[in-house]
């Protein structure tokens, strides 16, 4: 992951362009990130990477073997830590960065973990269509059926899709695009939407699989520039 940061999911919104079409967008507080620690290749780690640290928090409310990390580095006391190796950008321990790491038109990847919903049964767990609604199949609406066998093997098959725990794991959304990057508030709007609660931590990277037909976003031409004067308009004949 040569670019990324620590960030916080904020909500949705959708925002207008110039022609008044709306976009659906997703907000995230991705600054300030604190760099901790850069490790090189040439050093006593053996590969390049850096440590950003996300949201303040009280000292005594950190480990002592974390907080004399971060006090070895001359840092403050946060709340997320994440590496990212390969860093791209030339940074050093102490630095900010922020949202201006990406541009709009830009894709990222949004990794985050999935609300957790608990025990739940196979309808809402695996889409499992359940049993009739009528013909009298009483009590057998959203039950799974059979889950054995005969004789042989006599047994439930490993791996067989039954009821249990649904959510709260890590999810990555690909290739989403940046919007808007507003640096005063430290917030990128993120097109669509990605894993995670309102309020939950989430990491945005640059877009490991580009899009096909993806192209890098190319500077708006000046209108001096793009318009021809009325000398240049005139054929070479006339000019002479």
């Amino acid at each position: 992951m040569p670019l990324g940061l620590l960030g916080k999911k904020l909500g949705h919104t959708r925002v207008y362009d110039a022609n008044g079409v709306m976009t659906p967008v997703t907000v995230v507080l991705a600054g300030p990130n604190r760099v901790l620690q850069v490790k090189t290749q040439a050093g006593k780690d053996g590969y390049n990477a850096v440590q950003l640290g996300f949201d303040d928090q009280k000292e005594q409310r950190l480990t002592k073997p974390l907080l004399g990390h971060i006090k070895k580095q001359n840092g403050v006391a946060v709340k997320r830590i994440r590496e990212f190796r390969d860093f791209s950008k030339d940074v050093k321990p102490g630095d900010i960065v922020g949202p201006t790491l990406f541009a709009p038109g830009d894709y990222v990847d949004a990794i985050g973990v999935t609300k957790g919903r608990g025990f739940e049964g196979v309808v809402a767990r695996h889409a499992f269509a359940g049993g009739d609604s009528t013909h009298g199949a009483k009590g057998w609406h959203r039950r799974s059926g059979a889950i054995g066998q005969r004789l042989f093997p006599g047994t439930v098959m490993r791996g067989m899709k039954m009821p249990g725990h649904l959510g709260q794991v890590q999810r990555t959304a690909q290739n989403l695009e940046v919007v808007q990057v507003r640096e005063a508030d430290n917030v990128i709007l993120i097109r669509g939407s990605f894993p995670g609660a309102e309020g939950s931590y989430v990491v945005i990277r640059e877009s490991k699989k580009r899009p096909k037909g993806w192209k890098p976003p190319v500077a708006a031409v000046g209108k001096k520039d793009n318009k021809k004067t009325a000398a240049d308009k005139k054929p070479a004949a006339a000019k002479k």
